[in-house]
């Protein structure tokens, strides 16, 4: 394996990484960022252990970014001071963790203890009665044994093929904020026909709102809602965000909101996706979310803002997030930028090859539920995530569509799953089952085609998506991770893989998308390890398309 950097290590060195704020969508003045040199150590127990080590937070110890670039033992130990000021007297002392996987124990100051189970959700805690006016120590403790009853998403101890790097740790922010006694703690924001609905949790009884349009609502209690003069719909094509401050007694957060709705429509007997009411083409591309030298987390935000805006220059209306979540600051950016979001859940339990992969891509492709997920305990972890997962994106517009379960890893009761989360969240198209081992329950007839041609078939009465395609391989020397290489067809010029590309949307996925077909998600923006069949190189120096023509292409496709 090779060490491959992204141009964006260098804007790293010497600062503090992503010391932005990480929370968008609930943001104040009161912002610590704790990234940064931490002291480190590993050991194989929780009890014996020393700080030998440096690391830089938030990269995970097995990332070249991290300084320690290697596989940890059992436990890792992160330890750094924390000054607060006499200013903070009467007021609330928030620690946050963007995400720590799988498993982590913080101790403040030796004595109070908090832990937090789970490797790819933000949470917090407060940590009021243990700080002190002067010096604070925090010392967060985290184990990851990549257990599958908890999601885990491609991570593997043994990597290759379609199975990358673990990751283990601290991998996203860790921030602290401090608050008044009463405090905004949560907004929700729900949107239909310019008519918004803000519900707060916390704060004061009193409230007003203030949209950057200069319009003022005041309000008591926990909801308002927001007509504003001029309702602007949000879409890929113009992402129109209204930003607003919230004051309610001693505390002001800032935040913002979309105007757009997301339906089905059935026109000549055909059912369709729509935004804002109207029949809409998601054209997008699969986004695994992995980076050469910080692995699920890039070096820097630029990152993740070039992915988005290299998709759009290429002609692409969305990204399939593939079985990852992402920091907070990802999904505001594709808010901000315009791209539609595909978002999957990210799954737990076992994993077979001949099961999930082998038998249904040869046409195997129904099971029952008694050969697929049966552990009771790994079934409610992914529940709650699951339910988790659509509590935090639930403010982001971007966030269209969710994926529960993908090509049944991890699958079951995938119908009461699929109720479960349309009761939790209405407002976006659900795809219960993507790929395969389909049931009764889903909002689309979610399809992937590999080794067959793409061709019109017969939808089961819903929009019809076809959820992963493509996959063609080119290699782009200097730009390797592996000498191995996976791909489902291997191009040996990058003009023999536009050739293939181009024929591909032109002669198979055009048709389809006259016929009535919804969405598209081609695999995929980015090579990851061995995989060699992005557009752009794992690296992300080599664009494999001409833009210009890529983009021809794909309107040819949008305008079906």
């Amino acid at each position: 394996m090779s060490t491959l950097f992204t141009e964006y290590a260098k804007s790293i060195e010497n600062t503090v990484p992503h010391s932005y704020y990480p929370r968008p969508t609930l943001k104040r003045d009161s912002f610590i960022c704790l990234n940064g040199e931490w002291e480190y150590g590993e050991s194989d127990s929780c009890e014996d252990y020393d700080y030998t080590e440096k690391i830089l937070v938030p990269f995970a110890p097995e990332s070249a970014l991290s300084g320690i670039g290697r596989a940890p033992r059992e436990y890792m130990h992160y330890r750094r001071t924390l000054m607060i000021n006499d200013t903070f007297k009467n007021s609330r002392v928030l620690l946050h963790f963007g995400a720590v996987d799988q498993e982590c124990t913080v101790v403040i100051n030796g004595k109070q203890k908090f832990e937090h189970k789970g490797g790819y959700l933000p949470f917090e805690f407060d940590i009021t009665d243990a700080a002190v006016i002067g010096q604070n120590v925090i010392e967060v403790h985290a184990r990851d044994l990549l257990d599958k009853k908890y999601p885990y998403g491609k991570q593997t101890k043994k990597r290759g093929g379609m199975w990358y790097t673990p990751i283990s740790g601290i991998w996203q922010s860790v921030w602290i904020e401090i608050v008044p006694e009463n405090y905004i703690q949560k907004l929700k924001i729900d949107t239909e026909c310019g008519r918004v609905l803000l519900t707060v949790t916390g704060g004061c009884e009193k409230k007003t709102v203030m949209l950057d349009t200069g319009e003022c609502f005041s309000f008591s209690g926990d909801s308002c809602d927001i007509t504003p003069n001029e309702a602007r719909l949000w879409s890929p094509e113009s992402p129109n965000l209204y930003r607003f401050t919230l004051t309610s007694g001693e505390d002001t957060v800032e935040s913002y909101f979309a105007i757009r709705e997301i339906g089905i429509i059935e026109k000549n007997g055909i059912k369709r996706i729509t935004l804002n009411g109207k029949p809409y083409i998601f054209n997008g591309l699969l986004d695994q979310g992995y980076y050469p030298d910080g692995i699920f987390t890039p070096a820097t935000v630029d990152a993740y803002l070039d992915d988005i805006r290299l998709a759009k220059s290429l002609g692409f209306n969305m990204l399939r997030k593939h079985i990852k979540l992402e920091p907070e600051i990802f999904y505001y950016l594709c808010d901000k930028e315009g791209i539609a979001v595909f978002q999957d859940m990210v799954n737990n339990g076992s994993y077979s090859f001949l099961r999930d992969t082998a038998l249904p891509t040869i046409g195997l492709q129904q099971l029952p539920d008694r050969f697929l997920h049966t552990k009771k305990e790994s079934r409610r972890i992914f529940e709650e995530s699951m339910l988790q997962t659509a509590d935090y994106l639930y403010n982001h517009p971007s966030v269209v569509y969710y994926t529960i379960f993908n090509e049944g890893w991890g699958q079951f009761c995938a119908d009461k799953m699929y109720k479960r989360l349309k009761h939790k969240d209405g407002t976006r198209i659900i795809d219960a089952t993507s790929g395969w081992f389909r049931r009764k329950e889903s909002d689309v007839d979610s399809r992937h085609v590999y080794f067959k041609k793409l061709k019109v078939f017969k939808a089961d009465k819903r929009p019809v998506v076809i959820s992963e395609f493509g996959g063609y391989s080119f290699r782009v020397e200097g730009h390797l991770f592996s000498e191995k290489n996976y791909g489902y067809r291997l191009c040996g010029s990058r003009e023999e893989f536009e050739k293939e590309l181009y024929e591909l949307y032109l002669g198979e996925v055009l048709p389809l998308a006259k016929a009535g077909a919804s969405a598209f998600v081609y695999t995929q923006l980015s090579d990851v390890e061995d995989e060699t069949n992005g557009l752009i190189t794992y690296d992300r120096r080599v664009i494999k398309v001409t833009p210009e023509r890529c983009r021809e292409v794909m309107e040819k496709i949008t305008r079906a």
